[in-house]
């Protein structure tokens, strides 16, 4: 096994050292969008102090770093604020910190936590001229920005192309070109984001212009007081901007703090107006758009729409749209039945039935040929397991994320994940679990960690992997028609949604957010998907294998000292009393514990007839196949979770799958008796 070391990146961002990044940006651009695509399951929302104004919160996982995220509300300028977003302004600027200057506020502080140690702006990247304007101001923050270029498609589309490299240079910020509706460009925004504080690097000077500054700067020497900073904790040149534009807050505290300064800074002020050609305030804000214009003019040139157009935009197109996203996933969770239930099948009749039917003349009487039959019986079911269905299901996945597109599925599926308390990262172990439970669970402790886990392994035992579905195609497939299949592969889907939203409801310890990355498409190798799919499935030879064999060999003979009658006699009170079954199903019952695909074999054994319908009518079928589809998937995918989440919660999930099957199955029983009722 060839091992990859990762260069570790030192200060390393994480617990209480985590970083505070703080999205910012005009209306409409995007920033709730991009907050959205990397937000925790339940981020933290609030108002800031004395507004109404919503922003929320949440920690995201940057690689080995972390983040606190803050989405605050719109904001077209820093100058003349409206109340509200003045609130906005002051968090910018002091956090949860409290300056000289607003001691004698009333309430607390704008947010519940510290400053932002960098700034993302969030431009729309088609209305750049306009954004830019906003830009120059967030400058005078002193704080490090990272501007993310958003809607990038739509300024293509328009034919807008922007130098990056150029605007770069020019205002030292990096800009990041991003689609946050599609997640393209977002896993290098935040990575940029934190390479910009650990490298310290800041956004170059933007003065006005020269007239303006000359016309200035005795104000400015005036303002530049030890006492004054030591009061406000602002930078030099926003304050020095405020005043001059007779921002309303800013002359405030300046008149209850310096009364004896501000005839003084009111004189310089409108002899600095004298030497303009319009108000101040008027100048400072024609220059502001004068640069951003210049700036834009610079970077930016008109092309044609489609340059650069390829069969990667328009599958992009398909796969990440938030509705055509949808389809797109739909088309590959099609294709992926479509390997579980048609080619898996073909391969199956060539594997493991053939051996099937090889011993099925074999019925030993003693018991050392009882032992030797169940190993073989094991085996075969081991074979009939991994050879047709997992083997060819993980292979097509592993396919499929070698070549971008399942990464492309989960961000896709994050928002309905989410509803659930899990990340769009899971949505390839629930498909493994088509397939079968035990890779899948451990494909989800790789992608999930802490309560998530624990979540998306409780739920994954609940998918209906390919022994149970082959049950329900047997059976439902015959008796109830593809109606009934279709009813208990809803019936699967909204058990799993809302166990999903209990279980997060009920453990709330919430796990960070994770940041998407989308890679290019690219051809899958031969040597990683053979690597990566013997990775995904060796542990059906350390774990599932010793339990087949075993459990087929206690069952064995079990059976073969006649103790399947006390077996059926322990279960009645379940099958013949809640389920309304014959007490001959109780072994297949018991038997599903260790193998799913044994229960059909049992069924037929325990009534004597393969003809089922014969024996149990519509709602009895329906009963025992909802019971067996939520019932414990098997003793192998236990002993997975015993390995990923512990004995504890690997007994919770037994516990909650046997409750979950006995009240599901009982209450559908009770309906479908009242309909039959109903309708006689």
């Amino acid at each position: 096994m060839t091992e990859s070391t990762v260069p570790l990146r030192v200060p390393l961002f994480r617990g209480e050292r985590r970083l505070r990044m703080a999205l910012v940006g005009m209306p409409n651009a995007g920033k709730s969008t991009l907050f959205n695509a990397v937000s925790s399951t339940a981020p933290h929302t609030g108002e800031l102090a004395g507004t109404h104004r919503a922003y929320g919160e949440c920690t995201v996982q940057i690689g080995f770093d972390e983040a606190s995220v803050i989405d605050l509300p719109s904001i077209r300028s820093l100058h003349h604020v409206a109340r509200d977003d003045l609130v906005a302004l002051k968090y910018l600027l002091w956090g949860d910190e409290r300056p000289p200057v607003s001691v004698h506020e009333p309430g607390g502080p704008p947010a519940p936590f510290a400053p932002p140690d960098l700034i993302v702006q969030v431009v729309d990247a088609t209305r750049l001229e306009s954004h830019l304007e906003l830009t120059l101001e967030l400058i005078q923050l002193g704080r490090p920005l990272v501007i993310a270029l958003n809607m990038m498609d739509e300024a293509w589309r328009k034919g807008l192309h922007i130098n990056v490299r150029a605007l770069n240079k020019l205002l030292g910020v990096p800009l990041v070109p991003t689609v946050a509706l599609m997640g393209q460009g977002i896993s290098r925004l935040f990575t940029t984001a934190v390479d910009a504080v650990r490298g310290a690097a800041g956004p170059l000077p933007q003065p006005a212009s020269k007239h303006i500054c000359e016309s200035l700067q005795p104000l400015s020497q005036a303002l530049d007081r030890p006492e004054i900073y030591a009061a406000f904790h602002v930078p030099h040149p926003l304050l020095l901007m405020q005043f001059a534009a007779g921002d309303p807050y800013f002359q405030d505290e300046l008149r209850q703090h310096f009364p004896q300064l501000l005839p003084e800074l009111e004189q310089l002020r409108r002899e600095a107006e004298e030497k303009l050609p319009r108000p101040l305030e008027e100048e400072l804000h024609a220059d502001r758009h004068h640069r951003a214009a210049t700036l834009f003019e610079a970077a930016t040139r008109m092309g044609a729409p489609h340059e650069g157009r390829g069969w990667r935009y328009w599958l992009d197109d398909l796969f990440l749209h938030p509705q055509w996203g949808l389809i797109g996933s739909l088309a590959v969770f099609a294709a992926v039945l479509f390997v579980v239930f048609e080619v898996s099948t073909r391969i199956d009749s060539v594997t493991a039935a053939r051996l099937i039917d090889a011993v099925a003349n074999w019925q030993p009487h003693s018991t050392g040929g009882v032992i030797g039959r169940a190993v073989v019986d094991g085996l075969i079911g081991l074979i009939g397991i991994v050879v047709p269905y997992m083997i060819p299901l993980v292979l097509l996945l592993v396919a499929l994320e070698e070549a971008g597109v399942m990464q492309r599925i989960a961000f896709v599926v994050d928002r309905g994940f989410h509803q659930i308390g899990l990340h769009g990262g899971v949505a390839v172990p629930f498909l493994t679990g088509l397939g079968c439970n035990v890779p899948a669970i451990s494909g989800a402790a790789k992608v999930t960690r802490g309560r998530e886990r624990v979540i998306a392994s409780v739920l994954i035992t609940f998918v209906p992997c390919s022994a149970r579905s082959a049950i329900i195609l047997a059976l439902a497939g015959k008796y109830l028609g593809g109606a009934g299949v279709f009813a208990i592969f809803v019936l699967t889907t909204v058990v799993i949604a809302v166990m999903g939203r209990l279980l997060a409801r009920h453990r709330r310890d919430l796990g960070p957010g994770q940041v998407q990355e989308i890679p290019p498409y690219a051809l899958p190798r031969w040597r990683t998907l053979f690597s990566e799919t013997w990775a995904r499935t060796r542990d059906i030879l350390t774990i599932v294998t010793p339990l087949l064999v075993g459990g087929s060999v206690l069952l064995a003979l079990l059976n073969h000292v006649g103790a399947d009658a006390v077996i059926n006699t322990l279960f009645t009170p379940v099958t013949s009393w809640w389920l309304g079954l014959p007490a001959v199903l109780g072994v297949p019952i018991l038997f599903g514990i260790l193998r799913k695909e044994l229960s059909l074999l049992m069924v037929y054994q325990a009534l004597g007839t393969f003809e089922v319908g014969a024996l149990l009518d519509w709602v009895q079928i329906m009963t025992f196949l909802l019971f067996l589809t939520f019932y414990i998937p098997c003793i192998s995918t236990f002993a997975v979770m015993l390995k990923t989440v512990g004995r504890r919660e690997a007994l919770f999930s037994v516990s909650l799958s046997v409750g979950v099957a006995l009240l599901v199955s009982g209450v559908v029983r009770l309906f479908l008796e009242g309909v039959r009722l109903v309708a006689a």
